[in-house]
């Protein structure tokens, strides 16, 4: 599993202390909490909640809580890794951008050589425990989750086209697959419209922190599409992206995996999400910058809204 939700922290200050003086003092807890925060966990919590919930629909009702364990574990040690490895490529511009300064790469907690290795011994490992103790569809989805954000999104897309998010988004959107295939040993459409979801919802997430941000980005170069667009075009094609979205949410019950329950949630959540999103854009459209754009309200939603929406699967099962 891999991410493309991003850390909703303030941006911390630029360290004051050299890279060379973190490493002369480098305490054994301090260390412990430099490699944890390595995995983003909090970045994590939000793929759990695109995985586990899935699992329930596929059974139909609870799924062996073993496999569900088994499954978390895998799915943090592969995101984990696969957000080492992100640290580890991008330490340099890093090391130029308030949001990330106090990174543990950057601050010398963690060396670069270490969290390279670090996060090459979470890939193997989750690559094995997925396939060994869940099976090996599941396996090859997770490491294919991980090479795609750390190659195609991190070394390849980011520092080349502002559609970086849109396609890079997809690593983070097979956590649902994950989720279905740890169950079933197979895909379906339901697994499909999920990931679907993801898609379409990664970047009317991604765009509003980037909006908020998009100067550090300016700083070092990746090219996020508020970076070279106006916040017109911005607020734009996140409306078209979140109309798309509440509409894909939508197919799971004409198609026969879900009931009322869901659907209720899904219309009421979406609902709100493009009150929020046509606020956006008419904030935009009315050339309002500053605080008052207030496109933070969008990314807080919409990590309500995904969870929202996973929960309503997990539950709907049982209202059937």
């Amino acid at each position: 599993m891999c991410v493309t939700a991003v850390e909703s922290r303030p941006a911390g200050a630029l360290g004051t202390s050299s890279t060379s003086s973190s490493r002369g003092r480098r305490p054994f807890g301090a260390r412990v909490k430099a490699f944890v925060a390595l995995t983003k966990p909090r970045i994590i919590e939000l793929l759990l909640i695109t995985t586990v919930p899935v699992m329930f629909l596929a059974e139909q009702g609870v799924p062996d809580l073993k496999l569900v364990l088994i499954t978390c574990v895998g799915g943090y040690l592969s995101a984990g890794g696969a957000n080492a490895l992100n640290m580890w490529w991008d330490r340099d511009i890093d090391a130029l951008m308030e949001r990330t300064s106090q990174r543990p790469v950057v601050t010398g907690m963690v060396s670069p050589n270490e969290c390279l290795a670090f996060g090459i011994s979470l890939a193997v490992v989750s690559t094995l425990l997925f396939g060994f103790a869940v099976n090996w569809l599941s396996a090859w989805l997770s490491l294919g989750a991980l090479l795609f954000y750390v190659v195609v999104y991190t070394m390849i897309l980011k520092r080349r086209t502002s559609q970086n998010i849109v396609w890079g988004g997809i690593a983070g959107c097979l956590p649902v697959l994950i989720g279905w295939s740890s169950v079933t040993n197979s895909m379906s459409w339901a697994p499909v419209i999920l990931f679907l979801v993801m898609f379409f919802w990664t970047p009317p997430h991604y765009w509003p922190l980037s909006m908020k941000v998009k100067d550090d980005y300016a700083r070092v170069g990746v090219p996020m599409l508020p970076v070279i667009a106006s916040n017109k075009v911005v607020a734009k094609q996140i409306v078209i992206y979140s109309w798309v979205m509440v509409v894909v949410s939508l197919l799971l019950t004409p198609l026969g995996y879900t009931g009322w329950f869901y659907t209720a949630v899904a219309l009421v959540a979406g609902g709100f999400w493009l009150w929020e999103a046509h606020g956006l854009q008419n904030r935009a459209k009315a050339e309002v910058t500053g605080g008052k754009l207030k496109e933070m309200r969008l990314f807080h939603w919409s990590i309500t809204y995904v969870s929202l929406l996973f929960v309503a699967v997990a539950v709907d099962p049982f209202l059937r």
